[in-house]
């Protein structure tokens, strides 16, 4: 991890744990750099630049006088006041300094392989950005085809002032975050001149199917999917094989690329294209499966759904951006049939059903006549739509498809939306009211009653009953309280990974500086918050499982952390508490410190190689005054062959329940690198060596009065698989929170086949 203080840093030097320095775009390039994700070059201006240039111009007291008394509703004011606070900080002049720093490094950049060219894009990274429940597309400003020393130094100073567009002021306030809490680092990138350009979600952004990968793709620069102005070609792409199962090639008139005469935000130009141009497919059938590839590489990395940006320049493939899906929904795919005139059809961007009267707005400036409750209706919008857009019921635009702006704020704020309707402007007129179908892309005529659809839901998600419970995988303490209120009977397993990377520091590190119970201070915190929110329920916490090359990358870990050439299978789990009880001593005391008023914490010791390591750590546990009772349990992860074979021996020593982890229980017994794009086909949970031991696991834990669970995804990704783990008595699944309701029914279906539907928990 770089110095906090540093104002330049390159892309191989950051990684996901970096938000604070280098904001959420800056630390996802830098972890795929580090990933090898063929990410184009670049250095950033780190977010301690930004605030060293806020403090030497004495900015911050003048912008504070102008912000205390605005109303972020009164969209007039907000226009004035935000141009009033970015004219300041463009007048002010920067550190000669940084501004040196950035000439270099941009020296340095422009000479780098494979095309040697000047030009670069400059792009805003907010350390708040991309948070969970906190993202909202377009919020800073981006500029393109940067040419020359002197027009980089006046892109990042725009990107600062960015950080104050009506938009982002309107959304800190309604986030609540404080204006100068929230820091901007800005990404220089090489330009990639772009053939074929996209967007690409590794779930499908409508309805949240965890088995597909959509692609958007158009011809030029990608800027016209995410603004609306064209129409994308559509790729569905079954994730398990990557086969295409839809494709929609979409005409496109025109295509943008860059202006050679021009730089900055509008030095992009409209080309139109030939006629046998127009309809062609933007990319090959082999690109379409090497884009997905990526894709799924990206988040086998991340172990969530990715919002990616992809280009293509003279053949080659790169990934531009980033980010988690914020928007996951469990969306029944039940739909009611709807007698009703329907007056447009379009794309599905944004799933349910609402009405309202029709306001259309031409341009952004005319937001205001967005009344709440109205039904927003535009060719296209912007990031100076969101005001307007939280307003509205739902959403219709002429243009644009599942990934443009519209569509994705509209996930975002859970409301329907349309895009794509052609006509809607044109055919629609203001007052009109209307209901906007999102899950079928459909807009009716009149008021058409819902009641039944969210009845069914309800019956279908929240209010399923199973014997074999359903347990939720979490790390982030700020979800706690949403996944909380789901149907789910605790957490399976709550990883410490997380909460640590969030700590930043090696423990061992803290513990030579005298600050071991900061680190104890700071994981209680952590887990604070996941006891409460779910108590009475269980909340298993797998004790830390940090690799040796992960444990590298927190402050300090390097004097402490060996290089490993295979650290999957290095030094792990419970070995590292035998050799190291004195940093595990500090996590024991984290985990009495919140038992003293949750006594829903359990405990679950991961990476178990021997029966003797684990007496071992059960030892150090109860030394320490962690010992079983009625109301502490005490759990072991079973993914490493020798438990399965020596299972009933493991179970000996005295614990409470297994849990199969089987994702490395898989790549052991198969001896698959599970993160192996090469060898991805064999990688299967359903094999018959892994259902095996699977079974074995199950049945033993049931015979010695152990209960028995899995975490990964293979419960809600293969029902079939999920029928045996019922058939032979798993006391539990755990899965991540966007399968929850997935997982819950096809539970219910497995058991009901089973005949155990009827038969007493």
């Amino acid at each position: 991890m770089p110095e906090s203080h540093k104002t330049i840093v390159w892309f191989n030097e950051v990684g996901k744990n970096d938000v604070s320095l280098v904001g959420g775009k800056g630390a996802n390039l830098g972890e795929m750099t580090r990933a090898q994700i063929p990410v184009p070059p670049g250095f950033i201006v780190t977010a301690a630049a930004y605030f060293d240039f806020l403090e030497r111009a004495k900015l911050t007291s003048k912008i504070r006088s102008l912000l205390e008394p605005l109303d972020p509703d009164n969209s007039r004011q907000l226009q004035r006041v935000a141009s009033q606070v970015k004219q300041i900080i463009l007048d002010a002049p920067m550190p000669s300094e940084l501004a040196d720093d950035i000439k270099a490094a941009y020296s340095k950049l422009v000479d780098i392989k494979p095309v040697g060219r000047g030009l670069v894009a400059v792009r805003s990274s907010a350390t708040a950005e991309d948070l969970p429940e906190a993202s909202f597309a377009g919020q800073q400003r981006t500029f393109l085809n940067v040419n020359g020393e002197e027009e980089v130094l006046a892109a990042v100073q725009g990107c600062w002032a960015s950080l104050f567009e009506p938009r982002a002021i309107f959304y800190r306030h309604q986030q609540g975050f404080d204006h100068f809490k929230v820091g901007l680092a800005v990404p220089v990138q090489k330009m990639v001149q772009s053939q074929a350009s996209g967007v690409m979600f590794t779930i499908e952004p409508v309805t949240s199917d965890n088995s597909k990968i959509v692609i958007e793709a158009v011809l030029g620069l990608g800027e016209s999917i995410v603004s609306g102005e064209v129409t994308p070609d559509l790729y569905i792409i079954e994730k398990d094989g990557l086969k295409t199962i839809t494709k929609k090639v979409a005409k496109q008139e025109w295509q943008l690329v860059i202006n050679p005469e021009g730089g900055g935000e509008e030095s992009n130009i409209q080309v139109p294209l030939s006629p046998e141009s127009q309809s062609q497919q933007k990319i090959s059938d082999e690109e379409i499966t090497e884009v997905a590839r990526l894709g799924k590489q990206i988040e086998d990395h991340y172990q969530t759904p990715q919002d990616i940006e992809w280009a293509k320049e003279d053949n080659v493939l790169f990934i531009v951006q980033s980010r988690p899906v914020t928007t996951i929904k469990e969306v029944t795919e039940f739909a009611p049939e709807v007698k009703a005139p329907i007056l447009l059809n379009g794309a599905p961007a944004s799933p349910g059903m609402a009405s309202g009267p029709v306001t259309i707005v031409p341009e952004a400036s005319q937001i205001d006549k967005v009344k709440s409750g109205d039904v927003l209706v535009a060719e296209m919008t912007s990031p100076d739509f969101v005001p307007a857009m939280k307003r509205a019921v739902a959403i219709v635009t002429d243009r644009g498809g599942r990934t443009a702006h519209a569509a994705i704020v509209s996930r975002e704020l859970g409301i329907p939306c349309v895009v794509g309707a052609e006509q809607a402007t044109t055919t629609l007129r203001d007052g009109q009211i209307v209901t906007v179908d999102g899950s079928r892309g459909m807009v009716y005529q009149g008021k058409v009653a819902k009641e039944k659809m969210t009845i069914v839901t309800d019956i279908l998600k929240e209010q399923i009953k199973t014997k074999t419970r359903v347990y939720v995988n979490l790390a982030q303490p700020e979800l706690a309280e949403k996944v909380a209120a789901r149907n789910v009977d605790g957490i399976g397993l709550l990883r410490a990974e997380f909460m640590i990377a969030q700590i930043g520091e090696h423990p061992r590190y803290m513990i030579s500086q005298n600050r071991g119970h900061e680190f104890a201070d700071k994981l209680a915190e952590g887990l604070f918050t996941f006891a409460k929110a779910f108590q009475p329920r269980p909340v298993v916490y797998r004790t830390t499982d940090f690799k040796t090359n992960e444990y590298r990358s927190l402050t300090g870990g390097q004097e402490y952390e060996e290089v490993e050439e295979n650290p999957m299978i290095g030094y792990r789990g419970a070995i590292r508490y035998i050799r190291e009880p004195d940093v595990f001593r500090l996590e024991i005391e984290a985990i009495k410190k919140v038992r003293q008023e949750y006594k829903n914490l359990w405990v679950m010791i991961p990476f178990v190689r021997t029966v003797a390591g684990l007496a071992s750590v059960k030892q150090l546990m109860e030394a320490e005054g962690l010992k079983r009772s009625d109301d502490f349990k005490l759990w072991m992860m079973v993914e490493v062959p020798s438990n399965i074979f020596l299972l009933d021996k493991f179970l000996e020593v005295g614990i409470d329940g297994i849990s199969i982890g089987s994702n490395d229980l898989t790549q052991l017994i198969l001896g698959v690198d599970r993160d192996s794009q090469t060898l991805a086909e064999v990688f299967d949970e359903r094999n018959e060596a892994v259902l095996i031991a699977l079974e074995k696991a199950i049945t033993v834990a049931n015979s010695m009065g152990v209960t028995s669970s899995i975490c990964g995804q293979a419960p809600s990704v293969y029902p079939d698989l999920t029928e045996k783990l019922v058939g032979w008595g798993i006391t539990s699944v755990s899965v991540s929170p966007d399968m929850i309701g997935t997982t819950r029914e096809i539970i219910a279906v497995a058991e009901k086949r089973l005949g155990l539907d009827d038969k007493p928990a």
